[in-house]
């Protein structure tokens, strides 16, 4: 496929060619991972600055979306990769592989330093979620620390943090300068930046003391004009063009026993329908569909309405989303109450969407995720005070509701680019929902083609 850059695009590549360190602060989806292959292709293929680059991820990441962005984009095509993952056999055979670019989970950073110690073989570092490496006293923020020397050139990939998250903003900018915009010390950064209060509380009955940060008149402002010539961008939408709303499919890989469970019951419930003759409508295809849908999102009803569990790789991407977020608020949406659960039970933090408190709270800042049901938020709900970040957990076969809960956040009033993330199960009934949705006006027309096909497929 032929990449066509947008301009902002086009800004973040060239600050990386341009700069030793370089940091893009963008939302997820807004093309970080191509744009910053491009500038890796530059380096290493036309200015010849670089020669080996290892890439440091996010587990799920690092096994599929670097790789799939390479394999998308024509001009990427020539890029070799090597995935230093799994077993650590499997790990250092990866490493002696001759390529371009290497790709590693940031769980084995510590293990990287360790295994080349003195032999380190990368003259340029991609952190993929910058914000990992908050915590300057983390096994892995220490170990990349000790290689900084030996890196010429280093790039930081994250979401636009809330406000609250510049608390955390020094160790990773360290990684990038080594405190050159940000003072050589945590301590220094929050003396410059931040108010400092002592709470006291009383635990198993002792006082116990401890501090609360909140960030001075005009300190916000003034951490980004630091970091400014080197980020881009805390405020993407104050300098570039921007379009108004991205919508993103992400692709999801089924484990194996997840897919072949998956086609099991699809030829269980197309037979069925063979074997009833009854005739495809719109309503029966959707009906036709509901489990497939169900169990592309990880679980499914039983006959009892019982809860099966098949899979958590919806969960898993997006945790990925949430982390990416940076602190900025999402709005998740779902179609069946055991998503809700399984949603709720993994991230703590998720509120529901039952009251106009909510929307307050929503709108205030103060929820971070959020989960709505399509058709409780769907129409006339103003959420574009509170966020522009939308998850599909699980899609819905209604234009209607779909148009409408995405118009809950794109709207008149909102001050950010919208980004709409889709989960979409690979090989599963969520492609033809995607296709479906995007067809707009031909939707019901794909669907009943989309079961028919399928009826066909299983007669034989």
């Amino acid at each position: 496929m032929e990449f066509k850059p947008h301009e902002y695009q086009k800004v973040a590549t060239q600050k990386i060619i341009n700069n030793k360190a370089s940091g893009l602060f963008l939302q997820c989806g807004m093309g970080k991972t191509v744009s910053t292959l491009t500038a890796i292709q530059e380096l290493i293929y036309n200015s010849f600055d670089v020669a080996r680059v290892l890439i440091i991820a996010p587990l799920r990441v690092a096994e599929s979306v670097w790789g799939d962005e390479i394999d998308k984009w024509d001009h990427l095509r020539n890029l070799k990769m090597s995935k230093v993952l799994g077993s650590a056999a499997a790990r250092r055979k990866a490493l002696k592989v001759d390529a371009d670019v290497y790709i590693i989970n940031r769980e084995n950073v510590e293990w990287l330093v360790e295994e080349l110690k003195f032999s380190w073989k990368f003259d340029m570092v991609v952190v993929d979620e910058l914000s990992s490496f908050k915590s300057s006293k983390a096994r892995r923020f220490r170990a990349l620390k000790k290689m900084i020397p030996a890196i010429d050139r280093i790039v930081g990939l994250t979401g636009t943090p809330a406000p609250n998250g510049l608390l955390d903003l020094w160790p990773q900018m360290y990684l990038l300068d080594i405190g050159e915009r940000l003072g050589k010390t945590k301590k220094a950064y929050l003396e410059r930046y931040f108010d400092c209060r002592s709470n006291k509380v009383m635990a198993g009955g002792k006082l116990i003391t401890y501090p609360t940060y909140s960030l001075k008149e005009r300190a916000e402002k003034a951490i980004y004009k630091k970091i400014g010539d080197i980020c881009i961008s805390m405020k993407a939408n104050d300098y570039l063009n921007m379009p108004e709303r991205i919508d993103n499919v992400i692709d999801i890989k089924l484990p194996d026993a997840a897919k072949a469970r998956y086609k099991e019951l699809e030829k269980e419930r197309i037979l069925e329908f063979i074997g009833s003759d009854v005739p495809v409508t719109a309503k029966s295809a959707v009906s036709l569909s509901g489990k497939l849908l169900q169990m592309a999102n990880g679980a499914v009803y039983d006959e009892d309405r019982g809860v099966r569990h098949v899979h958590d790789e919806k969960l898993n991407a997006l945790g990925d989303i949430v982390e990416a977020a940076n602190g900025n608020p999402v709005i998740v949406l779902y179609n069946y109450r055991h998503d809700l659960h399984r949603i709720k039970e993994r991230f703590k933090q998720a509120k529901q969407l039952e009251s106009n408190e909510d929307i307050e709270n929503w709108n205030a800042g103060n929820i971070s995720v959020m989960l709505g049901h399509p058709a409780s938020c769907g129409h006339g709900l103003n959420l574009q005070y509170g966020g522009s970040l939308i998850v599909w957990f699980g899609l819905t076969w209604s234009l209607e509701l779909y148009q409408q809960a995405n118009a809950r956040l794109d709207r008149q009033g909102q001050k950010n680019t919208v980004i709409i993330h889709h989960l979409v199960a690979k090989g599963t009934i969520d492609e033809v929902v995607i296709k479906v949705l995007k067809g707009k006006a031909q939707g019901q027309d794909a669907l009943l083609e989309a079961v028919k096909a399928k009826i066909k497929e299983y007669r034989g």
